[in-house]
């Protein structure tokens, strides 16, 4: 279908400017100054949006995604159709989820898993990182095969001993790996080892409400393992980004690398820029549903990561969603909060949270959002230009907002899969009126109107 998106304001990480949007058929073919005829040689569009008095964004990108992901004895509240459904809503047009390899078997059956997981449901397109929990020479060569399947980064953990925690051997084998065949390493960074006795001790003295679980993970936890992963990758000569990052003293190993000139880069996420320790003390067992990890941290944090977006010390906001149900799921650890599934949701919120709370609160620009949203993680994942700015040629990936727009973040209004809003009750201002794409209209004012299970599967370059 030829589509005009006519009227609006493009915002990408560098431009502001009157513009229309022409696409044809996926693709993007031609930005012209407002009401200039011709751009697809004489052709007339099919469709016409009026985006006048809104602004035209390129789809979000979320890099970090936990869909019908097993864990804790149960299995993530949202799947594949319902997630990305829900994303969707909230103006995210990619996904990077993580098949997750069980120790003692090979990468290939995790992917498959996952890609059957997947396949005929995803309302948007998605991508694959791979969680490596099990580094031997079979997975070495695996992790070459994978690459030149489009899977061009590996997740690390060194937290979750017996589950998913390596050693820092095979760590640094991995990423020599990762530099040798110009793939990502993402790391989790806390020392789960120095953490599990902590946990330990804690449930000893009885101390088991929802509050502890972030008391027994302290931030210098994930500082010291931030550290360690940084002089690994420096070791090895590879770049490494550092997921959910949560904790003041782990950006300043950051910036000291990156004022280095290391290829390091971190994430942070929502909940970390609007929720607090406090919510993990909430009245009754409601501070269950605060329990992810990394944990919650001070508020007085957050002003050191929204200093760490601006100054682009922090490159990305991913989510890390991983839902489970208040009901049935997270109030399984009633008696202790080691046994409370680690997760919150936020797929659909994510967006909103960051121009209400960043843009028109005056923490970061238009254009900062699109960078921190969209076209860097695009650019450190292999997907920039085809996803990740509004050019000719990248897919037409567009999101028209509405800076306007009023919406509450009840969970009787989203989309996700899962019984509470960790924000239930707060009411934002700007929201997506239509969400395309690869040039298909999927949300129109609040609506699901493409087909199900329309998105495809997206191939990463390497990050030479």
């Amino acid at each position: 279908m030829r589509t005009l998106v006519r009227g609006g304001t493009v915002v990408t990480a560098v431009d502001t400017y009157e513009g229309d949007v022409w696409i044809d058929g996926e693709k993007i073919v031609a930005i012209t100054l407002p009401g200039l005829p011709g751009a697809m040689s004489g052709r007339e569009p099919e469709r016409t949006i009026d985006a006048r008095g809104k602004y035209v964004m390129p789809g979000g990108i979320d890099a970090h995604t936990h869909l019908d992901m097993p864990g804790s004895g149960t299995v993530s509240a949202d799947d594949f159709e319902s997630g990305t459904l829900a994303a969707a809503h909230g103006g995210t047009t990619t996904i990077v989820d993580f098949p997750t390899q069980t120790k003692g078997r090979s990468l290939r059956e995790a992917l498959d898993t996952w890609h059957a997981k997947a396949e005929g449901k995803t309302a948007i397109d998605h991508g694959f990182h791979m969680i490596v929990t099990d580094v031997n020479p079979s997975t070495l060569d695996e992790m070459g095969a994978l690459v030149r399947e489009g899977i061009t980064s590996f997740k690390l953990f060194m937290a979750y001993p017996n589950v998913l925690y390596i050693d820092d051997g095979q760590i640094f084998r991995a990423m020599q790996r990762a530099r040798d065949l110009g793939a990502m390493i993402c790391m989790h960074a806390e020392n789960g080892l120095a953490l599990d006795v902590l946990v330990e001790q804690a449930i000893a003295r009885g101390e088991t409400a929802p509050k502890y679980h972030s008391i027994t993970r302290p931030q210098i936890a994930e500082a010291e393992a931030t550290h360690r992963a940084l002089a690994l990758a420096e070791m090895a000569g590879a770049p490494v980004y550092i997921v959910h990052l949560s904790a003041s003293r782990a950006l300043e190993q950051v910036v000291e690398a990156r004022d280095r000139g290391l290829p390091a880069y971190a994430e942070t996420c929502p909940q970390y820029l609007f929720c607090s320790i406090d919510d993990l003390d909430r009245e009754g067992f409601e501070g269950a549903k605060y329990v992810c990890t990394p944990p919650l941290r001070p508020r007085e944090m957050q002003d050191d990561l929204w200093r760490g977006l601006r100054t682009n010390d922090l490159q990305v906001v991913s989510t890390d969603h991983c839902p489970y149900c208040f009901k049935g799921q997270k109030d399984r650890g009633r008696d202790a909060f080691t046994k409370i599934p680690n997760g919150m949701p936020g797929i659909e919120t994510r967006l909103l949270l960051l121009w209400d709370g960043g843009v028109r609160a005056g923490r970061i620009s238009m254009n900062r959002f699109v960078e921190i949203t969209s076209t860097a993680p695009a650019k450190i994942f292999g997907l920039f230009p085809r996803k990740g700015t509004i050019a000719p040629g990248a897919d037409a990936d567009l999101i028209v907002w509405d800076p306007d727009k009023e919406l509450e973040l009840s969970q009787a209004n989203l989309h996700m899969r899962v019984d509470y809003s960790p924000y239930e009750g707060r009411v934002v201002k700007g929201a997506p009126t239509h969400v395309l794409s690869r040039g298909e209209v999927v949300i129109e004012h609040g609506k699901h109107v493409a087909k199900k299970g329309r998105g495809a599967f997206l191939r990463r370059d390497t990050v030479r």
